[in-house]
Formats: structure tokens, sequence, C-alpha cells
């Protein structure tokens, strides 16, 4: 088969390697779709502090079992699934607390290789977070799995009051991805800022009620508009820029939260206004990754509501194409590539 490694920054290389066979509890699929990530990107860019190179390469995914290994009873080969990257062990500290997310051994089974012709998905995957594909998806929806999955952890701990002006930064997969989610569920007043027209028009086609191109506008002053002078009552940071994150917290109105979301460098220090966090009572909650439950309800998520995902697929391409995709997303073109191999 055909798979893309990773073999140093800014470097794919596509090799022809033996198709993996699965050990117990484990499922080789072959891969109908897979799609570019902003975590892929980074890792591109900049390594993973986690993974060596060569790696193997992408985790966003959906396909059809080509076979499983011994123990494997909710799967067969010809079932169309889906699946998150990941699955907790369900036994350390963290998870016996709830934060599966946390999890110490979360590394140990990460499932990496969407860009392949097929890809094994360890046990633990298989066991929590693999799922029938519902027959209403196309592979496509259904790669949207394991994004949909850190946006519904995301939501989980956004604490909403009806009416709320809720501020997105970011008008990338992920602010995308929440304002669908955000909508969905929750009556509020919906902003979304960005520097990006043809992806903010995207952003009012999934239901925002206010765009803000900062490109063109000086924020701060268009949300005192907006919001009457209050500021928004909850910013969603979703760049992953650490001058970002420290305005979320000048912005956001007295009595509010601050959801940082996007992930920056290891290392990178920030500062945020200590009298704006203690005299105005300012919430800042980190938000990583996801658990079993809410990759359970991106699944339920996903199998209603579908419909609109693939307008956030700028274009495909073929595996041998990859590095192809990444050059684009590197500069920036596009938001999400689908890899078809």
């Amino acid at each position: 088969m055909l798979s893309a490694f990773l073999t140093d920054v800014k470097k794919i290389e596509i090799r022809e390697v033996e198709i993996p066979e699965p050990l117990e509890g484990e499922v080789v699929v072959k891969v109908k779709s897979a799609l570019t990530c902003g975590t892929d990107l980074k890792m591109y860019l900049r390594g993973h502090p986690k993974f060596k190179f060569p790696m193997l390469f992408g985790h966003e995914c959906s396909g059809v079992v080509y076979k499983v290994g011994a123990g494997v009873k909710n799967f067969k080969e010809g079932d169309e699934v889906m699946f998150a990257n990941s699955a907790s062990c369900g036994e350390c500290y963290y998870c016996k607390r709830g934060f599966e997310n946390l999890c110490v051994n979360l590394f140990d089974g990460i499932f990496l290789g969407a860009y392949s012709e097929f890809a094994k998905v360890p046990a633990g995957i298989v066991r929590k977070n693999m799922f029938i594909k519902p027959k209403n998806l196309s592979f496509t929806q259904a790669s949207f799995l394991e994004p949909v999955s850190c946006v519904m952890n995301g939501v989980r701990n956004l604490n909403i009051q009806e009416g709320d002006s809720v501020l997105i930064i970011g008008d990338g997969t992920i602010g995308l991805l929440f304002t669908l989610v955000i909508k969905k569920f929750f009556d509020l007043h919906l902003i979304v800022a960005g520097r990006h027209a043809e992806r903010l028009n995207l952003a009012l086609k999934f239901g925002a009620d206010e765009i803000v191109n900062v490109a063109e506008f000086a924020l701060g002053d268009r949300l005192k508009e907006i919001t009457s002078g209050v500021g928004p009552n909850l910013v969603i940071e979703c760049t992953g820029k650490p001058d970002v994150w420290e305005r979320s917290v000048d912005i956001v109105a007295k009595g509010g939260k601050v959801i940082l979301f996007g992930g920056v460098p290891a290392g990178t220090k920030v500062k945020f206004d200590a009298t704006k966090l203690h005299y105005d009572q300012i919430t800042v909650k980190g938000v990583f990754h996801f658990t079993s439950k809410d990759v359970r309800s991106a699944y339920e998520f996903l199998s209603d509501n579908s419909d609109r995902l693939v307008e956030i697929i700028t274009g495909k391409f073929k595996l041998t194409q990859l590095p192809e995709a990444f050059e684009k997303l590197a500069s920036r073109s596009g938001i999400k590539y689908e890899i078809e191999p």
C-alpha cells in the first residue's frame, strides 16, 4: 500500500509499505476519506514534542473495515466505520476523576496514519471511540468525528446563559465548527471574528449573527458597537496565537469567561492584566482534546447535522498529492482539504 510519512519539518514522503496486520483488539481500515487538520499543519511546520521523525501522518479519516484482530466483537470485515484518534486508559488518576482528556496514557494508543490506503486502529479506540457509520453520512462527513469531538468538549465547558453575547475569534475549521454546534444548541447572539471574507461569509451561513473582519475593522471598537459597550459575555479563542489569548481577556465583559481552545507552541508564556482578571471577575479556562462522552455526542450530532460540513472543505487531493495540499495550507490557501487514497 501507499502511506504518507512526515520525515522532517516540511518534508512528506509517500512510501510503499506492507498493509499492516491487526494485533489483538485492533482493526485495519481501508481509508475512504481523510481530512487535513490544523494540528497536522503544526506538525508539518514544526514537528511535535510527542512524536519523532519519521512518523505516520494524519489522524482524521473514515473507511471500511478490511481486517479485524483477535477478540474484536463489535466490528467485522466490510463494516463502514468512523473513529476518533485516541482513547483514554480509564485507570489513571485523571480518568477516574472524569478527566479522560487529561489521561496520562493518552498518547500510548494514539492513532496516526490517516494519509494511507490502509490504517491500523489501536485497540483502545476500537473499544471506546469507533462507530458504525450511519448510512446517511458520506465518508467525508464521517471523517469530521475527531474535530467535532474536540468542539463538543469545548461546548460542554461553556456555561452559556440564554441571551448571552458570544464571540468566536478565528474563522478556520474549529471556529466554523463551533459556530455550527453552538447555534444548534443555544439561543444567543453569536459573533465570529477573523480576517478572511470568504470564511466569515461561511460563518454567516452557519448561523453567526454578526461577523467582524479584523483586517478592516478594529475588533474592540466593533464589539462595543455590537454589545452596547458591555463586551461579549463569553470569548472562545480558536487561533492559537499568544497575542490573541491576551486580547481575549481584555475584551470580555465583566463577569465573563474566556475559553482558550487554540493551542500555542510548547513553552509559550502569555501575560494577562491582573486588575482585569481580579476586579472584573474573569474566568479563564483552557480546553483540550475530548472524552469518550464528547465523541459519543459528536457522533450523535453528525448523524443529524452534517449537511453543511462539506462546505468547509476547500478542495480534494489524491494521496500522492499530499505535499501540495500542505504547501497550500502553509501559505494560508484554503481551510481544509480532503485526501482520497
